[in-house]
């Protein structure tokens, strides 16, 4: 995937969802695309038009951070679609000097990481690598997502091939629209950071092959950050769960990222957790080091 080509759409698109009202400009005559025009994104932003089209391009080398925060103003840009920004920036622009955001993950955490999520017997816990593949999981984690580990068949265990590969997710996820377009947000910023990532793109080839949904989301650059927020889930065991999630990156395992999902206490969001414990004990469903549903291990998975 060329840097320059998702610079320039995503500046695209920002553009086309702002009006000139908006920033202040007065629109005259017949607009033939909505959204703001570059010459007037660049006279917002402070800068000349030439200056502009050369950043949205690709073509300004080290623009200085005082320009993108202009533009990202002008643009509105929430704090995701910031962070964006600059990571396409610097892989396009070669920004000297720049602190990388995020440091790129090495494909497998230490095994320490499996013991500690191990450890946590009352909450779903899954590490995850940038890519939404999983690369440890504890016992809850496993009969939690048991709907998806159980139609993988090579131990490459990852959410965005389910969300969109698999006819099953469509009801396991409550608000699966929801579930897909955050897989496709989640993804866009990993391609920012890491845009030469061959099993990155190689996913992202996979899924704009075989899903058409995929591609009708992809092609809209939306981004976003995924520390906290709540998810409902329609477990075929032990039906509705609505659960609230934290997320955290890893120092120690750059580029991994460990999740928390937890039930209010009192909730019957909690006592279907507990249901699920059981019942995944019950089923032999509850290994170690690991395992997943059905006695297969979780690999490192793109």
């Amino acid at each position: 995937m060329k840097n320059p080509e998702e610079l320039r759409d995503f500046l695209m698109t920002r553009r086309a969802r702002i009006t000139p009202e908006q920033v202040g400009l007065v629109s005259h005559g017949t607009r033939r695309v909505p959204g703001l025009r570059r010459e007037e994104v660049a006279m917002a932003a402070g800068v000349s038009t030439d200056y502009y089209v050369r950043l949205e391009k690709g073509k300004v080398v080290n623009p200085s951070d005082s320009v993108l925060d202009a533009v990202s103003r002008v643009l509105e840009l929430d704090e995701a679609e910031h962070v964006h920004l600059y990571d396409l920036v610097r892989a396009t622009c070669r920004r000297t000097g720049a602190t990388a955001r995020t440091r790129p993950g090495g494909p497998v955490p230490r095994p320490s990481l499996q013991w500690m999520v191990d450890s946590m017997t009352d909450a779903v816990a899954v590490v995850g690598n940038p890519y939404l593949g999983i690369t440890a999981m504890n016992h809850l984690a496993r009969a939690m997502f048991s709907p998806m580990l159980d139609t993988v068949t090579d131990g490459r265990a990852n959410f965005s091939r389910f969300a969109f590969l698999e006819p099953t997710a469509h009801d396991f996820y409550a608000d699966w629209e929801s579930a897909a377009r955050t897989c496709v947000a989640l993804l866009r910023m990993a391609l920012g950071r890491q845009p030469h990532q061959r099993e990155l793109q190689a996913l992202v080839g996979e899924l704009s092959t075989h899903s058409a949904e995929f591609r009708t989301m992809w092609a809209a650059h939306e981004v976003r950050l995924h520390h906290s927020g709540t998810k409902a889930f329609n477990h075929p065991e032990v039906g509705v769960v609505e659960l609230m999630y934290h997320s955290i990156e890893l120092p120690s395992d750059p580029g991994h990222t460990l999740t928390i999902y937890n039930a209010v206490p009192g909730t019957p969001s909690a006592d279907a957790l507990k249901l699920l414990s059981s019942w995944a004990a019950s089923q032999g469903r509850v290994e170690g080091a690991g395992g997943v549903a059905g006695g297969a291990a979780v690999t490192p998975s793109a």
